[in-house]
């Protein structure tokens, strides 16, 4: 179980994240909602610890996330996978590479420098891309690839980290309509069939609410809402969102594709 106890951010003058108080079960599709500047992109950053809390502590068990350094720190981030809205590939390599890249806190530093990835790597990469379709693009240069299946190749190399929570910062806010399904698709797949807890932060009001089973609305740094999407309404949201509510809830909802998590039996890379 994840606890934010107290979790705050400030840079300078600014107030990122003010007082975050959440208890987060393994296992859930949360999605994080609010509006442009709510501090959605803080917190996780500050879960996955690439930024630190100016106050309060992040606890994972009896473990003190806050206190971690080092090769301990190192495993926390590995387990807590980061998917970004700008896919962070390297865009001269090929699929394959990219999604072992995702195997570097699991193999010897001077194996990964080299590229001798083991076979066994390779075969856990090759997995990863077939539970998304995409395994007929290991050899393609990934800056050849549509953004959708860029996204989708980040995702895989996600999940090659073998981690405990996927972390997606605004994953769909590039793509079209089309792609964005495709890519709430993959992270269903992964929610449900793996058991790894999916903390994805979303613009689309209508996409959070038909692929989350928990939604956290924030506003100014602060958590305003928590609770299932039901039991947030038009009214709410539209305090929540402000002047983009609009903007958020025009769209008739996405909602998951028939089969997007229905028949995928292979099992997770291990």
């Amino acid at each position: 179980m994840l606890v934010l106890d107290g979790v705050s951010r400030r840079f300078g003058s600014m107030t990122a994240v003010s007082g975050v108080e959440l208890t987060i079960e393994p296992g859930g599709f949360i999605g994080i909602i609010g509006r442009s500047g709510a501090g959605k992109s803080t917190l996780l950053r500050l879960i996955n610890r690439l930024i630190d809390p100016t106050g309060g502590r992040i606890l994972h068990g009896t473990t003190d996330v806050t206190a971690l350094r080092g090769r301990a720190l190192r495993e926390w981030r590995a387990r807590s996978a980061m998917i970004f809205q700008q896919f962070n590939l390297v865009g001269r390599l090929d699929v394959l590479t990219n999604v072992l890249i995702g195997r570097l806190a699991a193999v010897p530093a001077w194996r990964a420098l080299s590229g001798l990835w083991s076979p066994a790597d390779k075969a856990i990469a090759l997995s990863a891309l077939e539970q998304f379709d995409i395994a007929a693009l290991a050899a393609q240069r990934a800056d050849s690839l549509s953004g959708g299946q860029q996204q989708r190749v980040a995702i895989a190399r996600a999940l090659v980290q073998q981690p405990d929570r996927i972390l997606a910062d605004e994953p769909i806010a590039s793509l079209d309509p089309r792609n964005s399904r495709i890519v709430m698709d993959a992270l269903l797949r992964i929610n449900r069939h793996f058991s790894i807890t999916v903390i994805c932060n979303l613009h689309s009001l209508d996409l959070a609410r038909s692929y989350c089973d928990r939604l956290i609305g924030m506003a100014a740094g602060r958590v305003v809402f928590d609770g299932a999407p039901a039991a947030l309404t038009d009214a709410a949201a539209r305090d929540l969102y402000g002047l983009e509510a609009g903007d958020v809830m025009g769209a008739e909802p996405a909602l998951p594709a028939a089969g997007a998590v229905a028949g995928a039996s292979v099992a997770a890379p291990a």
